[in-house]
């Protein structure tokens, strides 16, 4: 299908005029600046094993959830359905279950299932299936960001891969996942781990020389295809070894396909900070609870 003229005609001129709509933020400018949530974005998420990026990952959704009212539809292979309920209690609360009166948890809970729906994985999926699940879900029940969690651990489509090959299966799923975004106006967000060669790379000087190094697009399990694909690419990583920053998390915002509905990506060397708070109920930036924020974004938004 050709574009239709006047519609080119109009959005040119909302971007010459800045009558764009922009991504939703949380209220911090020094971190809104980079990091924007965009309905139908393709958002790929990336780090070695064990660094957090599941928990980075859901604590900005309950963020999102609390200030923008945003539905989310998880797919975790890795985690059981009550341990993430269990943080986004906490994240919530900002209490650890054990703090909380059974009321407290009950009325989390029911909150939890108003703005999260958790996929019970107990057996192999492929990517059509999870894909299948997610729509069916999404007539009965409106949702707007989908997690899936890690690429890794779907099984092959064995008939697309014997047609494919692995590379380009891999192209074609991730292709799949981009156009299932824009059809239903979803933000999908799809966690990689990285190849094992990038376990190798150590920081070089300064206070983590000798440390594993955050990954990058080309470190992503499968290489440069996945970011290729994306809108959003986020690097996450955490030097869990460190005697004393053990518990900050780094997030690098690689690649952002429009920067004209905001984000950018992070300098090279001043990634977005966060400190784990004590026991590991939410995150604090330069000082301040992200979940505290009650700052309104001033932009225009989606």
């Amino acid at each position: 299908m050709i574009a239709n003229l006047g519609t080119l005609q109009e959005k040119i001129l909302d971007l010459k005029y800045k009558r764009i709509k922009t991504g939703l933020g949380i209220g911090i400018s020094e971190i809104d600046q980079y990091l924007r949530l965009k309905p139908a974005d393709y958002v790929i998420a990336y780090g070695h094993s064990n660094v957090g990026k599941t928990t980075i990952l859901i604590y900005f959704f309950v963020l999102w959830a609390i200030k923008h009212e945003w539905r989310f539809l998880i797919w975790s292979s890795e985690n059981t359905a009550e341990s993430i309920a269990r943080r986004i209690i906490e994240f919530k609360t900002k209490q650890p279950i054990d703090k909380l009166t059974d009321d407290e948890i009950s009325d989390a809970l029911k909150w939890c299932n108003n703005y999260f729906k958790i996929i019970d994985v107990n057996d192999m999926y492929t990517f059509k299936d999870v894909l299948e699940e997610a729509t069916a879900i999404k007539e009965a029940w409106n949702y707007q960001g989908l997690l899936i969690d890690p690429y890794n651990s779907l099984a092959n489509d064995k008939e697309l891969l014997k047609v494919y090959g692995k590379h380009e299966y891999d192209y074609y799923v991730s292709s799949e996942f981009r156009l299932f975004a824009k059809k239903y106006n979803i933000t999908l967000f799809l966690n990689a781990h990285g190849v094992t060669e990038a376990l190798r790379r150590l920081e070089k000087g300064g206070e983590y020389d000798g440390l594993p190094a955050p990954l990058n697009q080309a470190s992503i399990e499968g290489g440069g295809k996945w970011s290729n694909r994306a809108d959003l690419c986020i690097s996450l990583h955490r030097f869990t070894t460190h005697a004393t920053e053990w518990m900050y998390s780094f997030i690098r915002i690689e690649k952002v396909k429009e920067i004209e509905t905001g984000g950018r990506p992070t300098p090279h060397d001043q990634p977005i900070k966060l400190r784990m708070m004590p026991n590991n109920v939410g995150f604090e930036f330069c000082g301040r609870d992200l979940m505290g924020e009650t700052n309104k974004v001033k932009e225009i938004e989606f």
